[in-house]
């Protein structure tokens, strides 16, 4: 039986709150907000008061203007978390050989940073729904910062992975309240456009950012990486404190007496839905992360490419998930983002299919090339609508659901991902051992998508 319309994302209002006589007041985003009417949306006063446009969510206001400054800051807040992770990738062989110590140890690094970022957005996500979306976000921003410092300057190995501990931790805000803040203001098909934004950031910057460490070491030290991701957070930090707006009022905060942090958590995983989209995203996510983690050795090694093909390959791949984001956008506002989820999953099959098929043969590179773009296309059309549906169902608890989407992704790709290396350890990494990982991730992806979230039963979005 479908599941019945949700109207968490309108204000509510009290049969017994008076209407008539009183002031109109201000919000956080600037816009006029008169007393909630019976349908308990939102009128915003133009020229005319009486033929002023009903406005469903507190977004529907915001300028295009301001709307493009937020998708800017917002994308920038959510890419710090992938590139606190990959950014510096490159430098593993640097950092083995100045610390006197073997790759399984450099690597330990990385774990940590994952662990502390999947914690991190445990904690920060339900917070930001008990006190407000800003503080949370300058603390924790500030706190990687520190540790983007301390991580620079570190002496030893074991004081470095405890300051990447904390970075990952500092870094885990950004994500999170970015989807938080974007879910308090829109609502319905304009909340797929903003994900959609923030989808093709936390898509592309996994896959860019060790370009762009590459890069860095060609003219600085490994130290350098940590400097410049320090200089990033104090970007972010000042951004948010001039920019942002605090746009879970205290109201909203103390809805039905202030729920606790584990009631928010029952809340979110009893839905059946949100559980079955969070396998999907992790799914996809890990499918990604397992062609990160074996692209250099199969790509340098088995086909031969330098450094400068390499990158090319990576930018080319990037471009793929940028097309699928944008188009999913499009797609899921029509037809409804359950329906473009069930093709995007099973492309992700089928193109992994066709990487172990086509190395099967001995097609080369090209046979591996073309079906990994198709891939990574439909890792594009998947990432916002998970999102899209992981949010929309939980208006009142968007930083919570936030929390758990972003730690799932994160942490269960640091778990997949190493099994590329684990299965290839004696006949080395192939195009076959990479995309068998993947073709697993997406199998668990489409069974969770037809027996958890189930389509038919997840209505069209608002408008």
């Amino acid at each position: 039986m479908p599941d019945a319309p949700r109207t968490d994302s309108l204000p509510t209002q009290h049969a017994h709150t008076p209407t008539d006589g009183a002031l109109p007041e201000r919000t956080a985003t600037g816009s006029i907000r008169l007393p909630s009417t019976a349908t308990g949306a939102i009128r915003t006063l133009g020229a005319n008061p009486a033929t002023a446009p009903i406005m469903l969510h507190p977004g529907d206001s915001i300028s295009n203007r301001r709307r493009v400054l937020y998708i800017i800051l917002l994308g920038a807040l959510t890419a710090l978390g992938p590139f606190t992770i990959d950014l510096y990738l490159p430098a593993f062989p640097v950092l083995e050989e100045d610390f006197q110590t073997t790759a399984a140890a450099i690597q330990l690094t990385l774990t940590g940073t994952m662990i502390g970022f999947a914690v991190g957005q445990l904690l920060v996500g339900p917070l930001s729904d008990k006190i407000g979306r800003r503080l949370p976000l300058i603390i924790v921003t500030a706190l990687h910062v520190l540790a983007s410092v301390a991580a620079a300057f570190a002496p030893s190995l074991e004081l470095l992975s405890g300051a990447r501990v904390l970075m990952g931790m500092g870094a885990a805000a950004g994500g999170v309240v970015a989807m938080a803040i974007v879910r308090d203001l829109f609502g319905g098909r304009r909340l797929v456009v903003m994900l959609s934004r923030l989808a093709l950031v936390s898509g592309v910057a996994p896959v860019i950012a060790p370009l762009i460490g590459s890069w860095l070491l060609t003219f600085m030290p490994w130290q350098g990486i940590f400097i410049v991701l320090a200089i990033y957070g104090v970007v972010m930090l000042l951004s948010t404190v001039i920019f942002i707006p605090e746009t879970l009022p205290a109201a909203r905060r103390q809805e039905r007496g202030g729920a606790t942090v584990l009631q928010r958590y029952r809340s979110v995983l009893s839905d059946r839905v949100f559980l079955g989209v969070l396998v999907i995203g992790g799914m996809t996510f890990s499918g990604l992360f397992s062609y990160l983690s074996a692209s250099p050795f199969l790509f340098q090694q088995t086909h031969g490419l330098d450094p400068q093909q390499y990158g090319l390959l990576f930018a080319v791949n990037s471009l793929g998930v940028v097309v699928g984001v944008q188009t999913a956008s499009r797609l899921a506002t029509r037809f409804g983002p359950q329906w473009v989820l069930a093709y995007s999953t099973a492309v992700l099959l089928l193109a992994g299919t066709a990487i172990v098929v086509t190395d099967q043969l001995g097609l080369g590179l090209w046979g591996t090339v073309i079906p990994l773009f198709v891939f990574m296309t439909a890792c594009g059309f998947t990432f916002p609508n998970v999102q899209v549906l992981a949010l929309d169902r939980h208006g009142k608890a968007a930083g919570t659901a936030a929390s758990i989407l972003g730690a799932t992704n994160f942490g269960v790709a640091g778990l997949i991902s190493p099994i590329v290396g684990w299965i290839s350890k004696d006949a080395g990494i192939t195009a076959t051992t990479m995309a068998s990982v993947m073709v697993g991730c997406a199998v668990i992806g489409i069974l969770s998508l037809w027996l958890i979230v189930r389509p038919r039963t997840v209505g069209l979005l608002a408008p």
